[in-house]
């Protein structure tokens, strides 16, 4: 189970520290903004790691999400917080994350400051046992098959559509014109 003690980052829209927060009191619906890190994991295929959230998690349970997603910690940057969700979450130490973009996303239960970065690796992928039920590569047409069927978490759904699927296609664009 997610700690509800576990202390995060409170900060403004424009990302800097302001104080702090309880997981508990992040999650409960006061929408106090705080710090996550989000990495899409692309292969040379062009095909999008995902992970599968578990039952117990009390966001989005049992749903297709991003291929890392993590809180920041208080006290700690966003790259050392990228690093450890990747290795605690998928057992990957060796990647080079270029980032992306950054937004504000809101829910009816939480507002988060997402830091979005991405990474091509064709190396072993390792889910957490403890965090994830698996994960694995989708094609394109297969996420577009499932997009709006309550396949994915609608955070990861979002971005796709306005940040990801424009990232691939943007890199496809630039290898093609070298």
């Amino acid at each position: 189970m997610d700690n509800s003690k576990e202390l995060f980052p409170l900060v403004d829209n424009d990302g800097n520290v302001i104080g702090s927060i309880l997981r508990g009191e992040a999650h409960n619906g006061s929408k106090k903004l705080h710090p996550v890190v989000h990495l899409h994991v692309i292969n040379s295929k062009g095909e999008l790691y995902l992970q599968k959230r578990p039952e117990w998690k009390d966001i989005q349970p049992g749903k297709w999400d991003t291929a890392c997603g993590g809180h920041v910690d208080y006290g700690e940057n966003v790259a050392d917080a990228l690093r450890r969700e990747v290795g605690e979450e998928l057992g990957i130490k060796d990647f080079t994350p270029t980032f992306i973009t950054h937004y504000i996303f809101e829910s009816n239960r939480e507002k988060e400051f997402v830091n979005v970065f991405a990474a091509h690796y064709d190396g072993c992928i390792h889910p957490s046992e403890s965090e994830l039920d698996g994960g694995r590569f989708w094609s394109a047409e297969e996420i577009a098959c499932n997009l709006g069927k309550d396949v994915f978490t609608p955070n990861f759904e979002s971005e796709y559509k306005k940040v990801v699927e424009p990232y691939i296609q943007s890199e496809k664009t630039h290898t093609n014109e070298q």
